[in-house]
């Protein structure tokens, strides 16, 4: 399939020749009837009456059968009609009449066949274009990087990724379009926009549409019938390209042409509230510029948000952007991702990954197979991407492809298409993404936070903290309705999790998924919160210690620096610190590397300047296990340091 902007460039190329041919222009035949058909021929096709054009054509071409123009004007006839096979045909019958009447009938040709997916026939007509002498510059480089295409998409061809499509079914796809849009990270919640007409009786292309968003839940491993995502979302104006955040916090979406836009295009947000969602709201002038501004996704650290633009300032004419969401629901000015994944052409469609390190994007700018191409690209640990890797053939083909979703754990992919049959035009399909393609393996934790002694849900927030650099992950909150969360794990990482509220003592967790920990499985778990209380206790269940050693190591900084945050929040509060061990060794040694260990936390809290007056510190051994000690994992959670509140 061709897309129809490839059309539109070969019509301007082709008219431009048809309007040469003026009454009493010297043409290749000398047949007078020839003649007149051809001249009614232009006049029907510039008059868009492809039909009878294809008629008149016909009939200059029985006069004389060697007539030049008329077989390069029945190819313009026939590719401004969509019938690309017979427009090749046409142009290569006028090439076989006159090898060297025009060069630019090779290159359109050559262009043409790219994207139908002919490639060596492409690069073939390609190179005899650049035979020739005296063409313009910037149409020999075309074609010097198009061959390089043609040769990239045959060693695609030659060289094919597994790709297995299968249709989502009757509950999400119909006659009409729809288009993947996102997945939650629990896999429990599909959404995607559709194209319905406004008039249900038809599917002329001509008529009006509106877009809405769509959500379909799953039940027994199979989705339920789609339903419309309703107001305040939805309006009875068009919707696109929605995003969910992955702690389904936040809702994004592009709209155009509304009253309060900056752009042609904007993107606009909501909140989750409970089951609902609050009234949209338009990202402002920091994010929308006065251009096309659309296609978010939000990452998994709480604050990232990419999206494409056609801003001033890029490096073509649409590029992947990113912006920061800071104090006070404020965005930081959108900052472009540079050369290594924006070209001279056309970068759309970003999506990134929960893992928060795998990029997925559409381009017409890096080497491809025709049109739009999907590419992933991965980011280092200084934050700088990598090279794009096209996604390969079949998944990319000569036609556009333009949107993916990757589910959370990496191994399924969500495209949409009309090139694979199905129940319409645009489908949703998922298939097995193949492991090279594959972004890092992430997990969840889910669940809700509450009051202990009232039950009552509680919004709380969230961070996640890497252990080896103490730096902070991801950001979330719960729901301060119904207290639910879901915070993704990128695994091959160890973290620290810190829940805080204020009025609250801090909850403390962690989660360890390197090596044979990285297994992908759900942490399900409730969480909950106590109230600042004297006699309350917290166990610090990140501050870490060498076997039988008592100082601290490196993991143990960002809990304590939580630690210090809380006291600094709460100035009249008083702790004491306590450390426990398990039963290995005499009571006695245990008993002493027990207050070793409590009074390093303490000492750490002086250095940082907690007055005195406020801590102190005791060691009780492996007097009070909260645990069996006849276990691995029971002397590991007996094995702990805590601070309890003694005073407030």
């Amino acid at each position: 399939m061709i897309p129809a902007r490839f059309f539109i460039a070969l019509v301007i190329c082709h008219l431009s020749f048809v309007n040469s041919f003026g009454q009493g222009e010297h043409l290749s035949t000398t047949n007078k009837k020839a003649e007149k058909w051809f001249y009614m021929a232009v006049d029907s096709y510039q008059g868009k009456y492809f039909d009878k054009a294809i008629v008149e054509v016909k009939k200059a071409l029985e006069q004389d059968p060697a007539f030049t123009e008329a077989y390069i004007l029945q190819g313009d006839i026939y590719a401004g009609d969509q019938q690309y096979e017979k427009a090749v045909d046409s142009y290569q019958s006028a090439i076989k009449t006159n090898k060297s009447f025009s060069p630019n009938l090779y290159y359109i040709l050559a262009n043409m066949q790219l994207n139908m997916g002919r490639y060596s026939d492409s690069r073939s007509n390609f190179l005899r274009f650049l035979e020739f002498e005296g063409l313009p510059d910037a149409m020999r480089q075309q074609s010097e990087k198009r061959i390089k295409s043609c040769e990239f998409a045959m060693q695609c061809v030659a060289n094919p990724v597994p790709f297995s499509p299968v249709n989502l079914g009757d509950s999400i796809n119909t006659r009409y379009d729809e288009y993947i849009n996102a997945i939650t990270p629990d896999e429990e919640r599909l959404y995607f926009t559709r194209k319905n007409p406004r008039n249900a009786q038809t599917i002329d292309q001509s008529q009006d549409y509106e877009e809405d968003f769509y959500i379909a839940h799953k039940a027994d491993s199979a989705w339920t019938e789609a339903v419309n995502l309703g107001p305040p979302i939805n309006s009875h104006g068009n919707e696109g390209a929605l995003n969910i955040s992955p702690d389904g916090k936040y809702l994004f979406f592009a709209a155009c042409n509304r009253e309060d836009g900056f752009g042609s295009c904007d993107i606009y947000w909501a909140k989750r509230i409970g089951n609902g969602w609050s009234e949209p709201v338009n990202l402002g002038p920091v994010v929308n510029s006065p251009q096309w501004d659309s296609q978010p996704s939000f990452s998994s650290d709480g604050k990232t948000l990419y999206f494409a633009s056609k801003r001033p300032g890029g490096k073509g004419s649409s590029d992947i952007w990113k912006t920061e969401l800071q104090p006070g629901d404020q965005w930081s000015n959108p900052v472009n991702l540079g050369d290594s994944i924006n070209t001279k052409a056309e970068e759309m469609a970003p999506f990134i990954h929960p893992d928060d390190q795998t990029l997925y994007f559409s381009s017409k700018g890096h080497p491809g197979l025709g049109g739009y191409d999907l590419f992933y690209s991965r980011k280092d640990m200084k934050g700088e991407w990598h090279r794009p890797v096209n996604l390969g053939y079949p998944i990319n083909t000569n036609a556009d492809e333009i949107t993916l979703v990757v589910n959370a754990k990496g191994n399924l992919a969500y495209i949409s298409s009309d090139v694979q049959g199905g129940k319409g035009r645009q489908d949703i399909y998922q298939f097995p993404l193949y492991k090279e393609a594959r972004p890092m393996l992430t997990t969840y934790f889910k669940g809700i936070v509450y009051d202990v002694e009232t039950r009552e849900k509680l919004e709380a927030r969230f961070e996640l903290i890497d252990l080896a650099t103490s730096k902070t992950c991801a950001e979330a909150s719960s729901d301060k309705v119904t207290g639910g969360f879901l915070l993704v794990l990128p695994t091959e990482k160890n973290y620290a999790l810190n829940v805080s509220r204020d009025g609250y003592l801090f909850y403390s967790d962690n989660f360890f998924l390197t090596g044979t920990n990285s297994q992908g499985k759900p942490f399900l778990k409730n969480i909950p919160l106590k109230p600042i209380k004297i006699g309350e206790a917290v166990i610090l269940k990140n501050i870490f210690f060498d076997t039988d050693k008592y100082i601290l190591k490196d993991e143990s900084l960002a809990e304590l620096q939580k630690l210090l945050g809380f006291l600094r929040k709460n100035p009249k509060l008083k702790i004491v610190i306590n450390g426990h061990t398990d039963n290995v060794g005499s009571a006695e040694h245990n008993l002493e590397l027990s207050g070793n260990r409590a009074k390093a936390v303490y000492e750490f809290l002086v250095q940082h300047d907690v007055a005195v007056s406020r801590l102190s510190y005791a060691g009780f051994g492996f007097s009070q296990p909260i645990d069996v000690n006849t276990t691995e994992q029971g002397r590991a959670n007996n094995r702990r340091t805590e601070f309890k509140v003694v005073g407030n």
